[in-house]
């Protein structure tokens, strides 16, 4: 019996991170199911893959910030059991003062920078805890770091991405799945052109092109990094912060208010 060759299925592949994912991944001779909500840009896509390196690429139209287009991919995610890898790369911002969005706006970036998230991977866990052997991969930020006025949302929501990613190593540190989170900074895609932010108004040079992006993320993973934070050239600075931010927790742990809490 022949084994079905492994399968991708990328979210937000019809521009930017999640096309190149798709092409690298190709490259690599896996299969695809590209989503995302612009159906011609995802046939065009699927259309080059096909011809450039003779994989099968399906393409799954859908709008994850809807609750029809997340049952949508949850299920493909459930039935197609030659999914072994899940990128989980669609998300956008809006980096503006909070009530400068009204609530329905910043539900939608909520739910697909999060909920959709969380359920797709819900969705695939299963089965690779089951096979033990897979890939997740969830694109969060360095703004899971760090949060300035105008991005208190965005900042938020990837800070969920983070700890829900970090959890979920935790979980299976002793399986054979690979779980990655991927902590971009400023890349050139088009995120920049809806969320309130040119890429104009950033610092020169400080902005990573997705190619550099996505294979910079890619080499970590397959040298067993946790965190890729693909712009940071010193990785002792990752070992620092855990150590502080471990530090930290465990002063938390004496079940007594510190001095400067207790009235004197």
């Amino acid at each position: 019996m022949t084994t079905p060759r492994s399968t991708a299925l990328v979210t937000g592949a019809s521009s930017g991170i999640g096309a190149v994912y798709a092409d690298r991944l190709a490259a690599r001779g896996l299969n695809l199911v590209l989503v995302a909500r612009r159906e011609e840009r995802l046939q065009a896509l699927a259309s080059e893959l096909r011809e450039r390196y003779d994989v099968a690429v399906e393409v799954l139209v859908a709008d994850l910030t809807e609750e029809a287009g997340i049952r949508a991919v949850e299920e493909t995610l459930r039935s197609n059991t030659a999914i072994d890898t899940l990128v989980n790369n669609a998300g956008t911002a809006q980096m503006a003062p909070f009530l400068a969005g009204d609530v329905a706006r910043h539900q939608a970036i909520n739910t697909l920078n999060t909920t959709a998230l969380m359920r797709l991977t819900y969705a695939i866990l299963p089965r690779l805890a089951e096979n033990n052997r897979g890939t997740l991969v969830n694109i969060a930020s360095v703004l899971a770091l760090h949060v300035r006025a105008g991005s208190a949302l965005y900042s938020a929501t990837k800070a969920w991405v983070l700890s829900f990613t970090r959890g979920l190593q935790e979980e299976f540190a002793d399986s054979n799945l690979r779980i990655q989170a991927v902590l971009p900074a400023a890349t050139a895609t088009e995120i920049w052109s809806h969320s309130g932010v040119t890429v104009n108004d950033l610092p020169e040079g400080s902005v990573m092109t997705t190619e550099d992006m996505v294979d910079a993320s890619l080499a970590g993973l397959d040298q067993g990094e946790l965190i890729t934070i693909p712009p940071m050239h010193d990785a002792g600075l990752w070992d620092r912060y855990e150590t502080a931010r471990l530090e930290l927790f465990n002063s938390a742990r004496t079940g007594i208010p510190a001095p400067r809490y207790v009235k004197q």
